[in-house]
């Protein structure tokens, strides 16, 4: 890469329409209906999954964000793509497509997917509603699966759409407090990974408790029936009493590394196996073929991904891992804890040799090469009781990471391992 384009980044800004010609561009990138909200903090955007995701808004820090969804309340507008596989034939198609168990799902219930292709690598992952006994909608992680359904739907009997759908997310300890401010009528009694229809302020809406910081929350789904503005201005009323501010992907990163939350295209990638990412849980061989099964069957299936935290810096994105000066792996994601006070990442290794516990090296944003140790994922509230809603505690600050001991210096990848 050239030297000047190493300190560059590259944002989608909303400018306004010069003269009276048609935008040809125009229908490349779909807009969501609430963005206006976001226009006064001077926004920048990225094209996810052929959408507008709000990338950086100017009405916070990211380590205000942070705090926000840890302690309070945000809104994100998100750039989630829910496509509509319906028709008799709808479940047929979708286990052939999925590698998880599609039967299992029952209306009213969501479920975590991802498709691969034939040779096993991952195209895309997302939440799997089932709407009807014979519709679905899949809100997808960026990516293109529209043609890949169509593709594998022939001689069936199904029909592959654009319900028009928008997905805003609600997040945070108030989100349930909130939610009962919102809706007409008792609070509904729902679990982690389920989807209600509920009235607010005289409209059906459809919500589901799903999101992507695993913090407590739940994710709208606006429909064309919906007034969205009406109910997107009344959410950010509301909310903003309780503390609420609109976030974008800084106020997500670090919770959804620290949650070990991955992201399409960047902690995976159409060259990298479920197993080889740590989803291989996810797969389900006994319930008949599936796209990618025979590839998947005979994969390796030890997993090569983990988190990092890092001592006094924050990790650079790519080939920058590296044990006594050998490469040793990727950078998929990184960014700064302000509740650990490091750097924290999610990185995948060349091979299995190294696990949670090793110390590495890593080049950093200040140029400099820094100590990191490698740890599971999550990094913290194993068995997600906080987004669960078993966990109401608050942290009211920052616990920082103890660090590197000398003992575990010690104690870390071998000469001959």
């Amino acid at each position: 890469m050239h030297d000047s384009l190493k300190k560059l980044r590259f944002s989608v800004v909303p400018l306004p329409i010069e003269g009276d010609r048609p935008v040809e561009l125009a229908r490349s990138i779909s807009i969501h209906p609430l963005t206006y909200q976001e226009l006064p903090y001077n926004p920048e955007y990225s094209l996810y999954a052929g959408r507008l995701n709000p990338e950086k808004l100017t009405n916070a820090t990211p380590d205000e964000m942070y705090w926000k969804v840890r302690q309070e309340l945000t809104f994100r507008h998100t750039g989630e793509y829910p496509y509509e596989i319906s028709g008799p034939d709808a479940l047929k198609l979708l286990q052939r497509i999925f590698p998880r168990d599609v039967s299992k799902v029952n209306k009213g219930r969501c479920s975590y997917q991802f498709a691969c292709y034939h040779d096993g690598g991952i195209i895309t992952d997302g939440v799997l509603l089932r709407v009807e006994d014979d519709k679905y909608w899949f809100a997808q992680a960026d990516g293109d699966l529209f043609n890949w359904y169509k593709a594998h739907s022939e001689g069936l009997d199904v029909t592959i759409s654009d319900p028009d759908v928008w997905v805003s997310q609600v997040a945070g300890p108030r989100s349930m407090e909130l939610l009962e401010q919102l809706i007409d009528g008792p609070m509904p009694q729902w679990r982690y990974f389920d989807w209600i229809e509920v009235t607010i302020a005289g409209e059906q809406v459809l919500i589901s408790r799903t999101g992507f910081t695993n913090e407590l929350g739940w994710e709208v789904y606006f429909r064309p029936q919906n007034n969205s503005e009406m109910l997107g201005d009344l959410i950010l009323e509301e909310g903003s009493k309780m503390g609420m501010i609109l976030t974008a992907t800084p106020g997500n990163r670090c919770r959804r590394i620290e949650a070990g939350l991955l992201s399409a295209g960047q902690d995976f990638t159409n060259n990298t196996t479920p197993f080889v990412v740590g989803l291989g849980r996810f797969i389900d061989f006994e319930k008949g073929d599936f796209i990618g099964r025979k590839a998947l069957m005979t994969a390796g299936k030890e997993n090569q991904s983990w988190g990092i935290r890092v001592e006094g810096g924050t990790a650079v994105r790519g080939d920058t891992l590296e044990y006594k000066g050998q490469p040793i792996g990727r950078v998929t994601s990184s960014t700064w804890s302000p509740y650990q006070v490091c750097g924290v990442g999610i990185v995948l290794l060349n091979d299995a040799d190294f696990s949670p516990g090793s110390v590495v090296d890593v080049q950093c944003s200040d140029g400099q090469v820094h100590q990191a140790q490698l740890c599971t994922l999550p990094m913290y509230d194993p068995q997600g009781e906080v987004v669960r809603g078993t966990n109401s505690t608050i942290p009211a600050g920052p616990e920082p990471w103890a660090g590197i001991s000398a003992m575990t210096a010690i104690g870390s990848k071998t000469e001959n391992a």
